[in-house]
């Protein structure tokens, strides 16, 4: 009998921002290979018997490679259990959910995907920044700053500067002046507003906002590194009018992980 495999999003960091349905297939789950930037407070709601498998991958050194992960999601579904791949964010937002997902087709393991709200518009909100504004963005990307030096991606960079409001990049810390200098060189704005969001929705959650001018010697002067999520765009200007994540709310969060 075969199992399942679940591709849950388990959101950007924050605990309380997983899905109900999320929870509850953690808390039914026989296996659970987590990613390295998903909360650990999750994995105590799992079954005492459970197996949990970390599959971390920092920048340039992985844990454990994606044809190992998809090979534990083969071999334990076709052992009947049920398997919970938990992944930050969301599993089709930059989390190779889609490829797991056709390794369970190729294998006919039954499989579901569960969303998890991503750092693009998770980390923003707790910045105190929408994504999108009736009178400021109608519209916005998200990109992955690993792109960078792409060929093909260096066409794309003329419609993110001209056709895009509202930028989000994942990944994009190390390329960070490479990406500003391909929007200005497209006709982006050098007074743009720039925020880097590092660990947000975490107590530690840090917020630095700049311009696309004057950002890089913000971001070194602060140390600012990954994970961080970077925002470029008009609302980005919002953040101090509507910064909510206050002391008080890092306090709570502390004490409750506590």
């Amino acid at each position: 009998m075969v199992g399942k495999v679940y591709l849950v999003g388990a959101g950007p960091g924050d605990p309380e921002l997983i899905t109900v349905k999320g929870l509850r297939y953690i808390k039914e789950a026989d296996v659970i290979l987590y990613d390295r930037l998903v909360n650990k407070g999750l994995l105590q709601y799992a079954k005492d018997d459970a197996q949990l498998i970390y599959c971390g991958k920092h920048p340039q050194a992985h844990t454990m490679k994606q044809e190992t992960i998809n090979h534990f999601l083969v071999k334990y579904a076709k052992k009947g259990l049920q398997v919970v791949r938990l992944k930050g964010g969301d599993p089709f937002v930059f989390g190779r959910g889609g490829e797991e997902a056709q390794i369970c087709v190729k294998n006919h393991i039954p499989f579901e995907v569960v969303p998890g709200i991503t750092a693009g518009i998770g980390a923003a909100a707790y910045a105190g920044i929408p994504v999108t504004h009736r009178h400021i963005s109608k519209s916005f990307a998200i990109i992955t700053g690993h792109q960078v030096g792409d060929v093909a991606a260096e066409q794309q960079w003329y419609h993110l500067a001209n056709g895009v409001d509202t930028i989000c990049v994942y990944m994009g810390v190390s390329q960070l002046p490479t990406i500003i200098n391909n929007l200005l060189k497209y006709g982006k704005d050098k007074n743009t507003p720039i925020a880097l969001i590092h660990w947000g929705t975490l107590p530690e959650q840090k917020t630095v906002t700049g311009t696309l001018d004057t950002i890089c010697e913000m971001v070194k002067k602060e140390n600012i590194s990954n994970p961080s999520m970077i925002v470029i765009g008009e609302v980005v200007s919002l953040s101090s009018q509507l910064n909510w994540f206050n002391e008080e709310m890092r306090t709570y969060m502390t004490a409750a992980e506590g």
